[in-house]
């Protein structure tokens, strides 16, 4: 989660990256681009843009820890016209046979006849009928399955579960392997709910074919085995954040039973503030309830099936997914619950494909910290591609980025995850624009050997805490690279303003068509509700909020309706100016605190709002909202990318001079080294074995997916220590540390020797 005000995106801006060869789109044009669905249309054209909310000296970026910063409802929308009749299941129980009484009278041979004669009209009449309704569902929802196995799926039998050789699906009461709005469904744990989707959108899940990519969320969203238009299909996302990597304010309760605890030598403040102190915490409490299981207990109950099926019920059709890097590996010394989140990933994917979601899955910690921020897993300084360690760590780093690109670059999962965000927002401002694009540059090439050019998941990468504007012509003519960009009111201290003045906000400031023409796809992957910074711990555990008026808005079980409806609209706003090409709202679900027994961050979650009236019950309610409050788009987009953008004609050429700047890895400066040659910096050395992410098992399954690894070709070994060096904390060496040991020299010999005796590829023996 980012905390940032929004920086205008002014054409005008030189771009770092203007002396590459530049081949951004015309930001000129008609304005709003062609929409496939007629209630997904702007209604006004574009106005010049101006930006008239914060006064002068208002940060443009904040700090999400603050001062420990490392240096009016609407009626909804009519259904989507175009939803075609087989979209949608077959209705449980549905007549198909006609009501004759017999005639007990005997009947003459004529009379006999002519019922004979309409009796064999109405049988075939009947069999048309039932062939128009059957095989439509059959071959859109049953029988199309995606590219990567359809050859092996040969007898799916739409609803019927004995039909065809399926074998009836044990979580659906009926053994059906698919089913729409009113279905029943039960869950691994024995309990059962009803689904529920006003969308027209419906699950499927045939236990002889997990891989089976036909679900669709809602009729107006392309099913997971349809094409995905970045220029005309809407992301209506949420994220999953504080599922797998921890939060306090998300997931307030497992942290308020470690504060003010007697002070140890684990915990010698006697507080936790983010998830390493909270597992070292949990490592050193032996009482009944106590020890590090409690975050995989969370794990497995914070978010369940059932939540997938209520994002697809609400109307959104993408989810994004937080990632640790402690799913796959963690090193000595760090405390974190190794393995346990990767096996809630693989559900995250089955759910997910079983509702008809989309996922985005980013990798939100990684080695050291990016950010310094408690969601990157430990609050304290930037130790990637910064400092002594800065190099090691992001060695670190891009072996995990592999290892999932390896397993999402599957046949079975790229319809199921098709963005890959390689890592959450890095804090530029200390690591540096040309580090960090030079590592960008680098998993680019990477991850597009693993997928080839055009296939696999595209990369995402995080503005830096910058103004878009500023990312203009990177790396062009690079394969499929999305820019993330995180808006957020909540952190910049402007907030005495009436509820009328925040709509403005989400029309204009957070419109990304600038980027769209200059970078190509931009998104929001994150955006809240929120209009200060009330909410407990949202500022970190111990800060205070800024906001004078927290216990009016803290307190959301007695909010007015015009508090609701101006929180709403604030909402509505954002998503109508973000609406193309999509956008994702932080969070789904907050947590309920245990001192307090409710939720007490409530701008943040969109489950809450959703009940309780201040997020829209219909996201497509938001289309058209800025227009009508005299906030239209500020700047148009001529509704296309070009060719390379989405993996097309010129894609994987990046131009030449970009090559030239940014190709030297490791980067040949690094900050807080002291004057060190990068070079001469800890590195690690690619000699062990690689750990290769667990696949899922299915017993009843009919087909077989892949072995976790997507590139047979790609035969690295992973990084490790260099055997006999010595090297300095990987997450802060102490002031005044040199540290210059065991770098470049050291590694290259190291390489070397062990290419001469290849290390064998070993697995996480982690269960699915």
């Amino acid at each position: 989660m980012s905390v940032h005000l929004p920086v205008p995106d002014d054409p005008a801006t030189r771009s770092p990256f203007a002396d590459s060869a530049s081949a951004s789109v015309n930001g000129g044009g008609s304005g709003a681009p062609s929409l496939e669905n007629a209630t997904d249309r702007l209604d006004a054209p574009p106005t010049p843009y101006s930006n008239p909310f914060s006064p002068p000296g208002t940060p443009g970026r904040d700090s999400y820890i603050g001062a420990a910063t490392p240096s009016a409802s609407r009626p909804l929308l009519p259904d989507d016209p175009l939803r075609r009749e087989s979209d949608a299941p077959l209705a449980a129980g549905a007549a198909t046979g006609l009501d004759e009484k017999a005639d007990p009278v005997a009947r003459a041979p004529a009379k006999r006849k002519r019922l004979f004669l309409w009796l064999g009209l109405g049988a075939a009449a009947l069999v048309v009928v039932v062939l128009a309704v059957i095989l439509p569902v059959y071959f859109t929802v049953i029988k199309k399955h995606s590219s990567a196995s359809s050859s092996s799926r040969a007898g799916s039998s739409g609803s019927n579960p004995g039909a065809g050789g399926s074998t009836p699906n044990q979580e659906s009461p009926t053994g059906a392997v698919t089913g729409g709005d009113g279905t029943t469904i039960t869950m691994t744990d024995g309990t059962s709910f009803t689904y529920t989707n006003k969308f027209g959108g419906f699950w499927v899940d045939d236990p002889t074919d997990p891989f089976n990519n036909s679900a669709r969320a809602q009729s107006f969203t392309p099913a997971l085995n349809e094409p995905w238009d970045y220029s005309k299909d809407q992301i209506r996302g949420v994220n999953l954040g504080g599922w797998l990597v921890l939060e306090p304010f998300i997931a307030p309760s497992l942290f308020e039973k470690y504060q003010n605890v007697t002070p140890s030598p684990a915990l010698p403040g006697g507080n936790v503030a983010d998830e390493w102190s909270l597992s070292v915490a949990m490592l050193n409490d032996t009482s009944p309830g106590g020890g590090i299981e409690q975050i995989e207990n969370h794990y497995a109950t914070f978010i369940t099936e059932q939540d997938f099926a209520q994002i697809a019920g609400a109307g959104l059709n993408w989810i994004r997914l937080p990632m640790p890097y402690w799913a796959i590996e963690t090193w000595p010394g760090e405390p974190f619950l190794e393995h346990a989140a990767w096996k809630y990933v693989l559900l995250a994917f089955r759910w997910a494909r079983k509702y008809g979601l989309r996922i985005y899955l980013e990798l939100h910690t990684v080695p050291g910290s990016q950010n310094g921020y408690n969601h990157s897993g430990r609050l304290g300084p930037v130790n990637f591609l910064n400092g002594f360690m800065g190099i090691a760590n992001a060695q670190r780093t891009m072996d995990y980025v592999r290892y999932i690109a390896e397993f999402i670059s599957q046949n079975e999962y790229q319809d199921v995850v098709p963005m890959f965000g390689i890592i959450n927002e890095p804090l530029l401002g200390i690591i540096g624009r040309d580090q960090l694009t030079r590592f960008y540059l680098q998993a680019h090439d990477m991850i597009r050997d693993i997928t080839g050019i055009g296939n696999g998941a595209y990369i995402v990468i995080h503005d830096g805490f910058q103004s878009t504007g500023s990312w203009k012509d990177f790396l062009p003519g690079s394969d499929r690279i999305i820019l993330d960009t995180h808006p957020y009111v909540a952190f910049g201290g402007d907030f005495n303003h009436p509820l009328t003045y925040w709509p403005q906000v989400g029309c204009i400031a957070y419109n990304n068509n600038q980027s769209q023409s200059d970078f190509g796809i931009t998104l929001s992957g994150e955006f809240s509700g929120a209009i200060n910074d009330c909410g407990k711990w949202v500022q970190n555990i111990g800060a205070t909020p800024s906001a004078t008026d927290c216990d009016q808005w803290d307190d959301w079980q007695n909010w007015t309706q015009d508090m609701k409806t101006g929180i709403k609209n604030f909402i509505m706003s954002q998503m109508d100016g973000m609406h193309l090409p999509g956008y994702f709202f932080w969070t789904w679900k907050v947590g309920n605190s245990s001192v307090t027994g409710k939720v007490e961050a409530p701008f943040w979650s969109y489950q809450l709002g959703l009940e309780n009236g201040w997020v829209p019950t219909d996201p497509r309610e938001a289309l058209g909202l800025c227009a009508s409050l005299g906030f239209p788009q500020n700047v148009p987009w001529s509704g296309t990318y070009q060719s390379w953008q989405t993996g097309g004609a010129g894609a994987g050429t990046i131009a030449a001079t970009a090559v030239a700047s940014f190709s030297q890895y490791p980067p040949p400066e690094i900050s807080n080294v002291g004057g060190e040659n990068p070079d001469q910096l800890p590195m690690f050395t690619a000699t062990s074995a690689v750990p290769t992410l667990p696949t899922p098992t299915f017993s009843a399954a009919t087909v077989t997916g892949g072995d976790g690894w997507a590139d047979s070709k790609d035969t690295s070994l992973a990084a490790v220590q260099i055997a006999g060096c010595v090297y300095p904390n990987a997450w802060g060496p102490q002031p005044g540390s040199t540290a210059a040991v065991c770098g470049g020299a050291t590694a290259a010999p190291a390489l070397a020797r062990a290419e001469a005796t290849p290390t064998a590829v070993a697995a996480i023996t982690t269960a699915a």
